[in-house]
C-alpha cells in the first residue's frame, strides 16, 4: 500500500519518489496544499473503490496516517 501512495504522492505533487516516507509531514514535509489534499482524496477514492470520510481526512497528517487508514479498509 506505501508504493502506491508514494507513487500517487510524488506524482501529484512533483517531487522525488525518494522524499515521501512514512514520516513525512504531507504538508509540512511534502509542500502539499489543500487542493493537493484534495485532489488525493479524489485520487485514492478512484484507485481504490472507498469513501474517505471527511473526519478520517482531517486525521491525515503524515504519508503513514494515509497507509493505515487504507489498510484497516481494505480488510
Amino acid at each position: 500500500m506505501f508504493e502506491e501512495v508514494k507513487t500517487i504522492l510524488a506524482r501529484q505533487l512533483r517531487i522525488p519518489a525518494d522524499r515521501v516516507t512514512l514520516d513525512a509531514q504531507i504538508k509540512r514535509d511534502l509542500h502539499a496544499d489543500s487542493l493537493d489534499i484534495l485532489q488525493l482524496l479524489m485520487r485514492l477514492e478512484d484507485d481504490y473503490g472507498v469513501r474517505i470520510p471527511d473526519e478520517a481526512l482531517a486525521k491525515f497528517e503524515t504519508v503513514g496516517d494515509v497507509v493505515t487508514y487504507l489498510d484497516s479498509i481494505q480488510k
